[in-house]
């Protein structure tokens, strides 16, 4: 099996409903493609821009960690644990459905659109109860290297998840880069959420992926006012849901 395998971002499906339009990295909703139905316990990517005063209604959720990575604008969120707040560049939300939640996203501004990545990461276990954190993690924390953003146990300040999974956000441009060792058997993904970045000499431009398998090490360079999540995942090769 190939260690890498890419994921062109002409390549994903599209959904364009007037007030959102959505490219998806996976299957989801009315995009099916049997080739992509997730990697590891990665189950969505949805890169979605939402135009101003719009939103997604009211829904429930139920056992799945969900977060969300606003790349520009405001995006805000209610939900039935009472929690009502605004997301901004730089914010991760991280939501753990758990035995039901219902919540809200809408365009928080009536004359920008907002622009964000909602994923999706099968949970280890279910029916745990419902769980809310945000957290702001500045340019400076993420220029040049990569900081962790998501973990199982909320190391170095991140924001749990019930999964043995590890997200990591980075900002590269210039003669910035850096090499990532990874774990032993684990695998690997790259979302290229905007600019373009080499990875293992590999050119990715925005809304690109690769998935990585039994690699030692990535090594990011060449940025150009790229911005990266890295997933660290279980050598799965399809989430819990197809298995």
């Amino acid at each position: 099996m190939n260690k890498i395998e890419l994921r062109p971002s002409s390549q994903r499906g599209i959904s364009n409903l007037g007030w959102l339009y959505s490219k998806h990295t996976f299957s989801f909703s009315s995009y099916q493609d049997p080739q992509h139905i997730g990697f590891s316990d990665l189950l969505v990517i949805n890169d979605d821009i939402v135009m101003p005063g719009m939103g997604f209604g009211t829904h429930p959720h139920r056992d799945m960690e969900i977060f969300s990575y606003v790349l520009e604008g405001g995006l805000a969120h209610q939900d039935s644990m009472d929690k009502s707040t605004e997301i901004r560049p730089g914010d991760v939300q991280m939501m753990s459905a758990g035995t039901g939640i219902r919540h809200s996203e809408y365009n928080a501004s009536d004359k920008e659109q907002v622009h964000f990545l909602q994923i999706w990461i099968v949970p280890d276990r279910t029916g745990v109860a419902p769980r809310y954190d945000q957290r702001h993690f500045s340019v400076t924390e993420k220029r040049g290297k990569f900081r962790l953003i998501i973990s199982r146990d909320g190391d170095q300040g991140s924001l749990p998840v019930y999964q043995d999974t590890r997200v990591y956000a980075g900002l590269f441009d210039g003669r910035e880069a850096q090499t990532v060792s990874l774990p032993k058997d684990r695998y690997a993904y790259v979302h290229v959420a905007r600019g373009s970045i080499d990875v293992n000499g590999q050119p990715l431009t925005f809304g690109d992926g690769a998935k990585f398998r039994n690699i030692d090490e990535l090594t990011f360079s060449n940025g150009h006012q790229a911005e990266v999540l890295l997933f660290d995942l279980r050598p799965n090769e399809l989430p819990a849901y197809y298995r």
